[in-house]
Parts: C-alpha cells; sequence; structure tokens
C-alpha cells in the first residue's frame, strides 16, 4: 500500500512548528493556507475519520535573493526567519544576465554593461557583511536558477521558500517554474511584494481589470502607502554543513570572464545597501532641499554634484526599500507648511516608479511597439549606422555626445539627459526605432530597470503616454540652458576642453583659426553634425504627424501594411527633400566662394553648414 504525508501548518512554537500529520492512502491533496483540503468531498470525509496526531519537525527556510539585496524592510527575510531552525540565504549568478560577450559595443555581457554587474557584485559582498554581522552569510551558487534552486530544495529539505515578488516577464517566467516544481515537493512558498511600495495587481483590480494609463488616474487608486517592516533579525540561524552544494565564493569581473577591460573610469556610485542608506541621509539631511525640489528645475550638466538623490540605482537592486523611502519624505514633508506635490515632487518621482511598474504588468508586449495595445504604431527607421553613432557619442552634437559618453562611463545620466538623448535619437532628429534606444539604456544604465526602462521611452518618443510630438529637446540650446559655460561637455569630451565658450555646443560654426587654436579641427578630431537639426526635426514632426494621421484614421489599430506603406511614402518624400537640400546646400556655397563678404553672421554660416 502506498502512503502520503500531508502536512498543514498550525501556529510555531519556538525553533519547531507544530504541525496536523495525516495518513492519507493514495490520495491527491492542496496544501492552501494553515489547513489541507482535497478535492473531493469523499476524500474530505475520509480525512476526517484518519487519526490525528501531533508531531514536531525543524523548518528549513530558503531565502532566494534576486532584487531587494538588503536587510531593511524585507518581509521575505522575515517571514524566512518565522520559526525556522535554519535559514539558508542564497543568490544565484545567473549566466543569462552575466555571461561575458565578446561581440558587445561595450564591455560586459549582450544584456548587462560591466558597470552594473560592478554595481551588483559590490551589492552582494555589502548584503554578505550584513548577514555575517548576523552569524550567517549568503550562499552563491552559479548557473539556472530554474534548476538550482529546486535542487536545493530537496538536498536541504526545504519546506519554506521566500522571495520577493518580481513583475519583469523573464522573472515571472523563473518564478512560475520554480514554484511550481516547490509545490511539487509539497515547499510553502511565500512571495510578498516589497520592490515596489504599492500592489500592482491590487491597483490594476481596482481598476476594473486593467492598469491605469494615466499618472493622475494612478494616484486616486492607489491609498495609503503600507509602513516599513524595519531591520532585520538580530540572529539569523544558518547550519554548518550545506550537503555538498556547490558554492562558490564571490566573484571579481576578472573571475566572470570581464577581462582586458578598457574604461578609463567606473561610475562613481557604489553598490550596497549601506550605501544606499549613507546616501538616504544625506539627501534628506537638507530638509528646505526635499520640500523645494522640483523635476523640472534641475540641472542634468551637474555631475560633481549631481542634481538629484542619485537613489534609482538602489531602489533598482533592492538595496533601498521603496518603502522606506516614501516614508522618510511623508515625515518631513509634515513637518513642513508647504512642499512640493506630485508629480514633480520627490513623493511624485516615486510615484512614477509606480505608475511605470502596474502599467508595465498590466500591458501585453509592454516593450515593444508590435502587438503593444497602448503604443502608436510609428514607421521608425531601422539604422544601426545611426543607432552607432549616438551610442558612442559621435553625432557630432556636443551636448548630446557628452551624455551618452557619462552614460558609457558611469552608467548614469540625469534623468533630464536622458530626456534629450531619446528625444533626438526618436521623434527630435534621427527617427530611430524607440527600441533600439531601449537595448542601449537597458544595458548601460546602473539604474536600468524593465517597466521604467520602457514606460520613459514611449513617453520621449511620443509613442504612449505623451503626445505632444512636436515638443522637442534642442540637442543645441538645452545644454546650454544649465551650462553657458560647457563644463560638462569639456569633462565628458576632453577634446573640445580648449574650445571657446562662443562655439562650445556649435563646434562646427568656429572660424578655422579658432578650431586650430583649439587644437579640434571639425570633421577630423571632432565629427560635423550628423543631421542639420533645423532640417532633421521639421521632417520628423512631419513623419510624427503621419503616423498619428493613420493612428487616427485606423482607429488606434494600423496593420503592418498600413505601416510599411507609411513608411515607403515617408522615405521617398525625404529622398526628394534630400536632393533639394543638396541643390540649395551647393548653390549658397558657389554664392559663398563668389562673394567678397566675409562678416556673416553665425546663425548664416550654420545655415550654409554641410552636416553629411
Amino acid at each position: 500500500m502506498n502512503f502520503s504525508a500531508v502536512i498543514t501548518t498550525l501556529p510555531l512554537s519556538s525553533q519547531h512548528l507544530r504541525v496536523y500529520c495525516y495518513v492519507v492512502h493514495d490520495q491527491s491533496v492542496s496544501i492552501s493556507g494553515a489547513r489541507a483540503h482535497t478535492h473531493r468531498e469523499k476524500e474530505h470525509t475520509q480525512r476526517k475519520k484518519e487519526r490525528e496526531i501531533f508531531c514536531f519537525m525543524d523548518i528549513h527556510s530558503l531565502l532566494w535573493f534576486r532584487k531587494g539585496l538588503r536587510l531593511h524592510d524585507n518581509p521575505a527575510l522575515h517571514k524566512a526567519c518565522e520559526g525556522a531552525k535554519y535559514v539558508y540565504p542564497v543568490f544565484v549568478l545567473d549566466p543569462w544576465f552575466l555571461a561575458p560577450d565578446l561581440s558587445a559595443p561595450s564591455p560586459g555581457s549582450s544584456r548587462v554593461g560591466v558597470n552594473r554587474i560592478r554595481f551588483l557584485l559590490q551589492s552582494l559582498k555589502d548584503l554578505d557583511h550584513g548577514l555575517q554581522a548576523r552569524g550567517s552569510r549568503l550562499l552563491l551558487l552559479k548557473g539556472d536558477p530554474t534548476s538550482i534552486i529546486p535542487e536545493l530544495l530537496k538536498k536541504w529539505n526545504i519546506r519554506r521558500l521566500c522571495f520577493e515578488f518580481d513583475t519583469e516577464p523573464y522573472a515571472q517566467a523563473r518564478d512560475n517554474k520554480v514554484k511550481e516544481a516547490a509545490l511539487k515537493l509539497g515547499v510553502g512558498v511565500f512571495s510578498p511584494i516589497s520592490h515596489t511600495i504599492f500592489d500592482p495587481q491590487e491597483t490594476i483590480r481596482k481598476n476594473g481589470g486593467t492598469p491605469p494609463l494615466t499618472y493622475q488616474s494612478f494616484c486616486k487608486l492607489i491609498g495609503k502607502a503600507p509602513v516599513p517592516i524595519g531591520d532585520a533579525p538580530s540572529s539569523i540561524p544558518l547550519p554548518e554543513d550545506f550537503n555538498g552544494a556547490k558554492l562558490v565564493d564571490l566573484p571579481s569581473l576578472n573571475d566572470l570572464g570581464y577581462n582586458n577591460l578598457e574604461q578609463e573610469e567606473y561610475t562613481p556610485f557604489p553598490g550596497g545597501e549601506s550605501e544606499a542608506l549613507t546616501r538616504l541621509e544625506q539627501s534628506l539631511k537638507d530638509k528646505n532641499w526635499v520640500v523645494e525640489f522640483e523635476k523640472p528645475k534641475g540641472d542634468p550638466t551637474a555631475f560633481i554634484k549631481p542634481a538629484t538623490t542619485v537613489l534609482s540605482p538602489y531602489l533598482k537592486f533592492g538595496c533601498l526599500s521603496a518603502r522606506l523611502f516614501y516614508t522618510r519624505l511623508k515625515e518631513i514633508y509634515s513637518q513642513s507648511k508647504t512642499y512640493t506635490k506630485p508629480p514633480v515632487s520627490l513623493e511624485g518621482q516615486l510615484l512614477w516608479r509606480e505608475f511605470f511598474y502596474t502599467a508595465s504588468y498590466g500591458t501585453p508586449n509592454f516593450d515593444r511597439m508590435t502587438g503593444n495595445p497602448i503604443c502608436k504604431q510609428i514607421p521608425w527607421k531601422d539604422d544601426d549606422h545611426l543607432l552607432d553613432l549616438w551610442r558612442e557619442g559621435r553625432t557630432g552634437f556636443p551636448w548630446i555626445d557628452a551624455a551618452m559618453v557619462q552614460l558609457r562611463k558611469w552608467g548614469w545620466m540625469h534623468h533630464l539627459a536622458r530626456h534629450a538623448v531619446a528625444c533626438f535619437l526618436t521623434r527630435g532628429d534621427l527617427f530611430v526605432y524607440w527600441e533600439k534606444g531601449r537595448d542601449v539604456f537597458d544595458r548601460l544604465l546602473i539604474d536600468s530597470d524593465w517597466a521604467i526602462n520602457n514606460g520613459n521611452w514611449m513617453w520621449l518618443s511620443a509613442s504612449s503616454f505623451f503626445y505632444q510630438y512636436h515638443r522637442i529637446y534642442s540637442p543645441l540650446t538645452f545644454g546650454k540652458k544649465y551650462d553657458p559655460q560647457g563644463k560638462f561637455v569639456r569633462h565628458f569630451l576632453p577634446v573640445l576642453k580648449d574650445m571657446p565658450s562662443a562655439y562650445i555646443y556649435e563646434p562646427w560654426t568656429a572660424p578655422l583659426e579658432v578650431q586650430r587654436k583649439a587644437r579640434c579641427i571639425i570633421g577630423r578630431d571632432y565629427p560635423k553634425p550628423v543631421v542639420d537639426h533645423s532640417v532633421a526635426s521639421k521632417q520628423c514632426m512631419e513623419m510624427m504627424k503621419a503616423a498619428y494621421a493613420l493612428d487616427k484614421e485606423t482607429e488606434g489599430q494600423p496593420s503592418l501594411e498600413d505601416i510599411d506603406a507609411l513608411k515607403k511614402k515617408l522615405q521617398g518624400k525625404q529622398l526628394q527633400t534630400k536632393d533639394a537640400t543638396a541643390a540649395g546646400q551647393t548653390k549658397r556655397k558657389n554664392e559663398k566662394e563668389s562673394s567678397s563678404s566675409s562678416g556673416r553672421s553665425t546663425k548664416q554660416q550654420r545655415k550654409m553648414t554641410d552636416y553629411k
């Protein structure tokens, strides 16, 4: 005769778990909550007749870290420790993210740049130190988590698996496989919401089953924020024997295979919970700055001391609890008679994060144009040459190039700089597919966040959420407004460090003798502009206008054939415009050569410049 044990949890007692143990003959059961329920009434009746006995069992918990790399305000950690004899804190180094790719355009894997990998390793080291202070340590393994975690559940006799809920598609697929394996082994799974302040599922439910698609409607739904649950337990029990599990030491970049790194500098923002909490305190120390913060008034060119908190990478990795940050902000607001409000305040920035998490969780194909119900279908260019120039900081527009160099070197840039370079690549000048730019950001940013990155690229390309496509960030004047002397440009583009301030944002307008004196000849030492902004921006607006008209004509559902037809039509029109522009440039060049006057204005010179 075959037997199976059905175990249901009761209130915890000391270091042991008191349980009901039933002996059930050849029955299929489902464990839910604190009791075991049979699938059929007959089984339920039979189980009631079984003799009830009490037994004691040692609970072994596995705490699976992915994001949430912190000890404060960590519900999964608290649940893992609850009544457990042993807690196994695990992080799996996943090759899907970390495998080196020598063909990638910069050091790192195919998906993640070396700056973010370095930030992760620093965060893991800090987490390990925190665990060691509590009598435990971080257990590192390398491989596919969907295989490794189920193996550990069996090897370590785990009865409770705890990990933070993750909304990203890759994480959802991964976690569902692990949960399925856990349930087959009779392991209880606890996966709380703690990476966000609010539960995206609950917000979508309140909105009738669909995500709110405006910031205002989202804010009306969320209600009161949950409070942080405090720090980790002072002691976390860890066994001495790991039953032959293949644990690895915390690797270096070289250990992971990232050799011959040629980067001149790494990000100045180190990873880890300790650094996150220190930066939080520093950011909130100046209460006047907190209550007066307004996003549009930040300086995107401030780099020695950035004009923002730079807490985003710590929120991304969960080194800092968003609930803690939010609670601390509300405490400061409560002590002030006046303070800025969402969407421009610091609180508003956290709510934007929540908004995009909710929208992304409830929207199919949120990370692409095709099949995305909230994304306008626009005939973008699939131009890898323009993409390369933009990514490598070689567009010939110093403000754009300096920001992209900062991204490559630091893995970070101010949010207004992100707006400017994203607009330039898409609807502002180059009209390149927003998914291409998204991929560059996703790989290089240390704070790259799937929901926020995709949401912002749709916003800035006027594909969703924001539709005023005629409002663009000028690559000529936007940076100058904040930094007329060009300190930001000179730092990240040292080739232009001696260019006079009058020409720093448009060096191609500098007379040749000025370029020679600055030791920077445009077209040789620094590239000419890849486009004529005055022409390209108008063309982009015309293409956006046509795409919006098609969207309206087809009631938001243009076919692939419609998009292809519009793309061919616009390309033909662009060729005609290009030929006419070239003819005009030749004519003006001839007029210039025959003219004896050399005292032309900078504006006239700009009109006559050959941007090819």
